[in-house]
């Protein structure tokens, strides 16, 4: 069966959609565009019907270039407007035997259990840990004899009202929403290879105007953070200390990989108010003024993870994407603000999907390739995703074995619904269920005989 997945990277400077199709052979992308960004600031959407427009202009671009149409769509939502707490959950395991559906009773005690704020939304229920009885650091439960799970769960949760807005901006383009990621987490699956993975890593997606930090160690995520600084606050600061338009500071910003070889360059740029004039400017001016951001910016970032209590268990070191790492000489200056850790500059992992070779290579892409593996069922070994649903590796596969077999009869079909609904809910609330239907059938067997009883005197009297 094929599967065609629509990933929309909603930035603040840019709107990336792919399209990546999923069939027997692997997963590759079809369908690629970006459009500009408007109606988004910050992360935050603050006109509803501008960010709809971009997502549409880059929505039918991508289209047109695969020229088929998307079964699922999967949106990304900023960590700006995100936060995170902790959670366990605990389950007793009546036939000591653990199951989907017990994993799945697990992590949704979790979920009730956390303490949510008023007013916000789960994205996302992430287990990092099971236990199994007394046995701890259980990487996957599935299978395991156990009379009591225990899961620990790092859940990302954002205000309602933000969600609703992603929804409506997203819904104005024609378009279902089926899941929503966080950007960061997107962009570490993207990114992050399995040695990361387990020795624990920092992902930091630099973007236009947010920088997205996650901490990855084991199965999950356990810590996200957002910076509000971006590419687009060295675009400012050039426009100010240059006294030049933003469309020109921009120029100057991506031209400068290409400039820095040229150290003693005089370059003409033209006056704020009067784009006819033009000033001389010397190219260590700009050097300095985009080194002055770059700098602070990787500074901010290394004290965020320094105050984090997993600081110090991040062995795979820190990797940093996103379109703010095509910045000339920032893999240099990097390694020195993060206490000499190891840095590597990511863009997506070549193995797990396959592509043309400019999508590969700009670190702008990543976040909304890492939305289309997601929707390819690489995520989380076990998670509730955005509509409180369980994901779990392997479910895809699942879906497409039971569209191949054979049309069950209804009469099996409405058992196995009865079955799948008795399983859902606790032992308790079964024992409940089943004994109201014999207690009802028992009363209705009662009420036939009296009524059948009652009529035959009547006949007999006739």
């Amino acid at each position: 069966m094929i599967l065609n997945i629509l990933g929309i990277d909603l930035g603040s400077t840019q709107t990336c959609a792919i399209i990546a199709q999923k069939d027997d052979e692997g997963l590759k992308i079809i369908g690629f565009s970006k459009s500009k960004t408007n109606g988004v600031k910050k992360g935050a959407i603050t006109n509803i019907e501008l960010a709809s427009k971009s997502i549409e202009e880059a929505v039918r671009n991508a289209e047109m270039m695969s020229g088929v149409h998307y079964h699922k769509v999967v949106v990304s939502i900023s960590g700006a407007y995100t936060k995170s707490v902790d959670s366990i959950g605990v389950v007793n395991i009546p036939n000591h035997e653990i199951g989907i559906k017990e994993i799945h009773r697990a992590v949704s005690t979790a979920k009730h259990t956390a303490n949510i704020p008023s007013g916000y939304e789960i994205i996302h229920v992430l287990p990092y840990n099971f236990k199994v009885n007394d046995l701890e650091h259980v990487d996957d439960p599935l299978g395991m004899s156990g009379s009591r799970l225990e899961v620990s769960t790092h859940i990302v949760i954002s205000q309602e009202s933000h969600i609703k807005n992603l929804k409506k901006a997203v819904e104005l383009a024609d378009l279902r929403v089926d899941n929503i990621v966080l950007s960061g987490y997107a962009s570490s699956i993207a990114c992050l290879d399995d040695s990361e993975k387990e020795l624990g890593s920092v992902l930091i997606d630099m973007g236009g105007a947010i920088c997205d930090m996650v901490v990855h160690t084991g199965n999950s995520i356990r810590y996200n953070d957002c910076l509000q600084i971006g590419s687009i606050n060295i675009t400012q600061d050039l426009s100010m200390a240059l006294h030049t338009p933003l469309k020109e500071a921009e120029k100057i910003k991506l031209n400068y990989a290409a400039l820095s070889q040229q150290p003693n360059a005089l370059i003409q740029i033209p006056t704020m108010g009067d784009e006819k004039r033009v000033n001389e400017v010397s190219l260590d001016i700009i050097s300095e003024v985009i080194y002055a951001r770059a700098e602070e910016t990787l500074m901010i970032l290394a004290k965020i993870l320094s105050d984090n209590r997993y600081a110090n268990s991040i062995g795979g070191g820190v990797v940093l994407t996103g379109g703010m790492t095509k910045l000339a000489g920032i893999d240099e200056l990097a390694p020195a603000t993060f206490d000499n850790r190891s840095i590597r500059i990511a863009t997506a992992r070549r193995d797990l999907i396959t592509s043309f070779n400019e999508i590969f290579n700009d670190p702008e892409n990543t976040c909304a390739i890492g939305l289309c593996l997601y929707g390819a069922g690489y995520f989380t070994p076990y998670e509730l995703d955005s509509n409180e649903k369980l994901r779990y590796k392997g479910e895809i596969e699942n879906y497409n074995r039971q569209i191949r077999q054979e049309i069950i009869p209804q009469k099996e079909v409405e058992t196995e619904i009865k079955s799948d609904f008795f399983d859902e809910n606790l032992q308790e609330n079964d024992t409940i269920a089943i004994q109201e239907q014999l207690d009802f059938k028992e009363t209705r067997e009662k009420k036939s005989g009296l009524f059948s009883s009652v009529w035959h005197k009547i006949i007999n009297q006739f």
